[in-house]
């Protein structure tokens, strides 16, 4: 996991490019739904979350085979651990607490947006492998 500090940089540049990304997202979903509140609590929580997210893309993104093209494995990395874990645990736990599909569906397009924006931001500063 040195990976991690070697690119701490990044990776807490991409978690505030996500965190900025959710903010204007669930502040547009606000308008449907006045009664969300965010607290101190639940922004520090999502910070961590956001946080460790990142720091698990930016490792797939540091052992991406490159014969896709740069971008084409960083959006197709974020995609793709999006599909195969943020997705079907999303959906489950909603509908484990019988929440509205709808809601599941709005939140999985929250987390794929903030992976999207993670993944990008990434690739930018770029990552540093471990020697």
């Amino acid at each position: 996991m040195i990976y991690i500090v070697l690119n701490a940089i990044a990776i807490i540049a991409a978690t505030l490019s996500g965190l900025a990304f959710g903010a204007a997202y669930y502040g547009i979903m606000r308008r449907t739904h006045p009664r969300m509140t965010v607290t101190l609590g639940a922004i520090t929580t999502i910070f961590l979350a956001e946080l460790w997210l990142c720091a698990i893309l930016a490792g797939a993104l540091i052992l991406a085979p490159p014969k896709g093209g740069v971008w084409t494995m960083s959006l197709g990395s974020a995609f793709v651990i999006w599909t195969g874990f943020v997705v079907p645990t999303v959906i489950a736990s909603y509908r484990f607490r019988a929440v509205a599909m709808r809601t599941a569906l709005v939140d999985c397009g929250h987390w794929l947006g903030v992976m999207l924006v993670q993944a990008v931001v990434l690739r930018l500063i770029g990552l540093v492998a471990p020697a």
